[in-house]
């Protein structure tokens, strides 16, 4: 992996970025993981076949956050956004699917 930038984003900063509109949240995980429970809002671009072209397009005011189930494959895909010139793609929330989980957070199907 190369050296970029990473912010490491927190549940309750995720969870009002989510409220206010101001987080887009990308999960990263496979499709069928996805489909088993996901964090309310989240869109899916799967690590697997991750292109850094279909992520959102840079907003004023909205950041890109990226997601999974610990924080691996987030890393992962933050640097191929990185390395494909997405340099807005500085985020991801490394305790994912399993900490939100754990901390009894709403999950969407």
């Amino acid at each position: 992996m190369a050296n970029y930038t990473v912010e490491n984003v927190s549940r309750e900063e995720l969870k009002r970025g989510l409220a206010d509109a101001s987080i887009v949240l990308v999960d990263v995980r496979e499709p069928n993981e996805f489909a088993a429970g996901h964090i309310p809002g989240a869109i899916l671009n799967p690590l697997q076949s991750f292109n850094p072209a279909t992520l959102p397009a840079k907003q004023d005011g909205k950041r890109i956050v990226l997601s999974c189930r610990s924080g691996k494959r987030s890393l992962v895909a933050m640097d191929l956004a990185q390395a494909a010139g997405r340099t807005d793609v500085t985020a991801h929330y490394p305790g994912g699917m399993l900490d939100w989980s754990a901390a009894g957070e709403p999950v969407e199907e």
